[in-house]
């Protein structure tokens, strides 16, 4: 695709100033509005990424906008040094929004998952009784659960592994989907495991969807050998999938609820781990805590975000609209497209490379043609719009994706 003078300008500083940790799309974005984006050049597109699924909400959300400008002209930090008029209101909104005793609140989804772990393990030595430093965390493989040492260690993807050693003892991998191989690892460590660490759905795995009954299989044998179901959903939750939470599809509800991303609607970094009281209560003051964690700001944001998500019905539209891109995409006869799957706005194609092309030159494609996705694992295209897209948005948005595809066979 064809790169501008000013946009290049822009790239060539990332380039020569930052990190070269990530490798974006050529597409340089100045601007966000409800479904769309537009680049330094004015060029309009579908966001069909939503930034990993933080913007469900849209892009720059009055309500939520309204909520970070308002606080921001009154109070903006105080840390956990003192009580402030914010986080109680706030623990109090999600208490009532997720039935959870209590919430942390953190920043990233990665300190929200390591929040996790560490709840996880706290429990398992002062309520379970595990031999001090002996606890283990069961974790899938294939799962991507953020970036930090720990959570690398969890990792089965060499790329975000690679040369970060020595890894955190005390893991175990299993294969994901698999309830036997749950069972097993159960059944031979069990007294010793404190958590299972799953997501409802591997997202950077390329939306990997579990096969129905997974989920409620694993917690069964969660509850029968006193192990704590641990579900991250930093990108699934917060309706994404049709359902506040995706574990809300099987009915279960998880020992530990980990999430990001659209609690904040991308207006800032916003996470929180709920738990109910025997669990949250096993870390006792000065054991655990963030200088940003339940800031005024993200409390007064967070609210707003999950606000507008009843408020507009979102894991209804999800669940509505991701049948109807489903259904249209499986309508594409080419060779190009292997698999569609996924379930509400959170969906993928898996490709299969002709004619020398591959997943990024669809992307690729996709942009020239005015709208943004990006491949995971080279050969999967992960869709996932925000949540307030029209159907008249979504169908099309489909034709621009079948245009592309169409015009590389």
């Amino acid at each position: 695709m064809l790169i501008t003078e000013k946009a290049q300008q822009f790239i060539n500083k990332e380039d020569k100033y930052g990190a070269h940790n990530y490798h974006p799309l050529p597409v340089v974005l100045s601007r966000g509005k409800g479904v769309y984006l537009w680049d330094v050049d004015g060029k309009k597109y579908f966001d069909f990424l939503s930034a990993y699924s933080a913007v469900n909400q849209g892009h720059c959300h009055p309500k939520i906008v309204k909520a970070l400008t308002g606080q921001a002209e009154t109070l903006c930090l105080t840390s956990r040094a003192f009580y402030n008029d914010c986080l109680g209101p706030y623990e109090e909104f999600v208490h009532h929004y997720f039935g959870y005793d209590k919430m942390l609140p953190m920043n990233s989804g990665a300190e929200a998952v390591e929040t996790g772990l560490k709840l996880a393990r706290k429990w398992g030595y002062l309520k379970k009784g595990i031999p001090e430093n002996e606890a283990i965390v069961v974790a899938c493989e294939g799962n991507f659960h953020g970036r930090t040492i720990t959570i690398v260690s969890l990792s089965t993807d060499s790329e975000a592994r690679a040369d970060y050693g020595p890894y955190t003892p005390g893991i175990e991998t299993i294969p994901y989907n698999d309830v036997d191989a749950v069972q097993k690892i159960f059944e031979e460590k069990g007294d010793k495991i404190a958590g299972f660490l799953v997501e409802p759905i591997q997202g950077e795995a390329g939306v990997f969807v579990p096969d129905d009954g997974y989920l409620k299989a694993c917690k069964h044998l969660c509850e029968q050998h006193n192990i704590l179901f641990i579900a991250d959903e930093v990108q699934t939750g917060i309706a994404r999938t049709g359902k506040l939470l995706c574990c809300d599809h099987e009915g279960i509800r998880p020992d530990i609820v980990i999430l990001g991303k659209a609690i904040s609607g991308g207006v800032l970094p916003v996470s929180a781990v709920l738990a109910d009281n025997e669990i949250m209560m096993t870390i006792k003051p000065g054991q655990h805590g963030s200088t940003f964690g339940g800031f005024p700001l993200a409390c007064k944001v967070a609210i707003a975000a999950l606000e507008v998500v009843k408020e507009e019905k979102l894991a209804e539209k999800a669940e509505q609209l991701g049948e109807i891109f489903r259904d249209e995409m499986r309508k594409l006869n080419s060779p190009f497209v292997k698999q569609i799957r996924g379930k509400g706005l959170l969906n993928a194609i898996v490709i299969e490379p002709h004619n020398g092309k591959e997943a990024w030159d669809v992307c690729l494609k996709m942009a020239e043609n005015g709208l943004l996705a990006k491949p995971t694992h080279q050969h999967i295209i992960r869709f996932a719009p925000p949540l307030v897209i029209t159907e008249e948005e979504l169908r099309e948005a489909i034709e621009i994706i079948k245009k592309s595809i169409k015009t590389l066979e």
